[in-house]
């Protein structure tokens, strides 16, 4: 009978364990999750000036709009919350769409193959900044879900362990995957 104390103080310590290294086992991967994006959107910044040099060469009298697709992008670059992040992300999304636009107005720029390249890098660049956002906010929701539990929101309290922010749009026009076609209408 003696042993029963023993063996419910292994089981507790060893449940406790457990608990910790989930917690700790999710708080990695959520970090990890964020450095992908970062890694994803750190790609799209480097291909935005490439993509602006480009229109600037047939459309360099449209200088507001190439200026503030550069201010939206080092805006971006200095964000490092999830939440400043994501409002970022959102004014250059809309910066983007205004730069492709502009392209449309410029038949001969849309003729251009480095620019129809660059395009369709970025295309490939957001879908992969897609992917990393809805893994990051996977693995958000279960470590935000393993903090609130009962009985790890004990040990999560104990260790200190906070909730993360998701990577969220607020704006609803935001939400929308800007769609960039250099074809011609068909007439």
């Amino acid at each position: 009978m003696a042993w029963i104390p023993v063996v419910l103080a292994a089981v507790l310590v060893l449940l406790v364990v457990s608990m910790y290294n989930t917690l700790v086992r999710l708080r990695v991967q959520s970090e990890n999750a964020w450095a992908d994006i970062d890694v994803q959107l750190k790609r799209r910044y480097d291909l935005i000036p490439n993509l602006v040099e480009t229109v600037k060469g047939y459309a360099g009298h449209e200088k507001q709009t190439l200026e503030a697709v550069i201010t939206a992008r080092n805006r971006a670059m200095a964000t490092t919350s999830p939440a400043t992040k994501a409002e970022a992300e959102g004014v250059l999304a809309q910066t983007l769409k205004s730069l492709f636009a502009l392209a449309e107005s410029y038949p001969q720029l849309r003729a251009v193959e480095s620019f129809t390249q660059l395009q369709s890098s970025l295309n490939q660049i957001e879908e992969a900044v897609q992917n990393a956002r809805r893994y990051y906010n996977a693995v958000v929701r279960d470590l935000n879900t393993k903090i609130q539990e009962f009985p790890s929101n004990f040990i999560a309290n104990f260790f200190r362990f906070h909730p993360r922010e998701f990577f969220e749009i607020a704006d609803a026009a935001e939400r929308t995957t800007p769609k960039v076609s250099f074809e011609q209408a068909a007439r």
